[in-house]
């Protein structure tokens, strides 16, 4: 998988996500985008855990959300997410959040151009910046160039 393909992850609306007028709650797709830059980290090989233990944090340091139709409950939606942009001290993520069939409801991976599943919900995404444990900005291509290197792959 390259940087540029879109990983998508499924996710089913729980109740507990909606609000009164029975939509999921407009902070629930941030959580969302979160879950979405976890899974496709985890899907090229690492995991926030082990990066955070060699020292690195990647506070978000903007936030673009943008909602067109709400997800409502039980509805089967995915995450889909890629890099955007990355250099060795910030990275962008862009994600959208997409209610599927069924047969769309699964793991999977998009290429950049090639058409996203379903009916697009919310998109937007979130930059961030690389910093070590004291908050200084760090580059991850010294500290991980292995991740770096796969961040990078076009």
């Amino acid at each position: 998988m390259s940087a540029s393909q879109w990983y998508l992850h499924p996710i089913r609306v729980r109740y507990q996500e909606t609000d009164q007028m029975g939509v999921v709650f407009h902070g629930n797709y941030v959580t969302w985008f979160e879950i979405g830059r976890t899974e496709w980290i985890r899907h090229k090989g690492f995991d926030y855990k082990t990066i955070e233990n060699k020292g690195l944090l990647l506070p978000v340091i903007d936030l673009q959300c943008r909602y067109t139709v709400p997800a409502r409950y039980d509805d089967r939606v995915v995450v889909c997410t890629r890099i955007a942009e990355s250099t060795p001290l910030r990275i962008t993520f862009e994600s959208q959040i997409r209610r599927v069939e069924e047969q769309d409801f699964v793991s999977s991976e998009i290429s950049y151009d090639e058409q996203l599943p379903g009916e697009l919900l919310v998109q937007g995404g979130t930059k961030h910046v690389w910093v070590n444990s004291e908050w200084q900005p760090t580059r991850l291509s010294k500290v991980m160039p292995e991740l770096y290197s796969l961040i990078c792959e076009k």
